[in-house]
């Protein structure tokens, strides 16, 4: 694994930002119950209930609510967690173009979760925001 990256122009010309290709949903389990189905891809425990990320089927399986549906953006440079102002940068680029997205920060990478229908627009934005570091190196 490479070092974490902390720079912030480095990371906005390294963070290769890649769309998966499932689609993911949002949806919430009561924190009374023990969740005993798939590994989710990112869950987060607040008052009302476990959020939780699971694929469109899974959920589908297990005959959740579905609150959003999403595709999943990763940014694959090694971003370091104390890095300041990557968040800020991509999220300016996606908002000024009007598109939304819901952030996860893993131990290695940062990844977004954008509405279904603006996948491909996101992912364009953020290829524009890396080309534009890139070429002022």
């Amino acid at each position: 694994m490479t070092a974490a990256i902390k720079a912030l122009d480095q990371l906005i010309s390294t963070m290769q930002p890649e769309l998966q290709p499932q689609t993911y949903v949002y949806c919430v389990w009561p924190l009374n119950k023990s969740w005993h189905g798939p590994l989710p891809l990112a869950t987060f425990k607040e008052k009302e209930g476990l959020t939780l990320v699971l694929t469109e089927q899974q959920a589908e399986d297990y005959q959740l609510d579905i609150l959003f549906r999403a595709r999943w953006i990763s940014l694959t440079v090694h971003s370091d967690l104390e890095a300041v102002g990557l968040t800020a940068a991509f999220a300016t680029a996606l908002a000024d173009r009007g598109l939304s997205c819901n952030v996860f920060a893993g131990a290695y990478h940062d990844h977004l979760l954008v509405p279904v229908h603006q996948a491909e627009a996101a992912l364009l934005a953020l290829e524009q925001l890396q080309q534009s570091k890139q070429n002022k190196t």
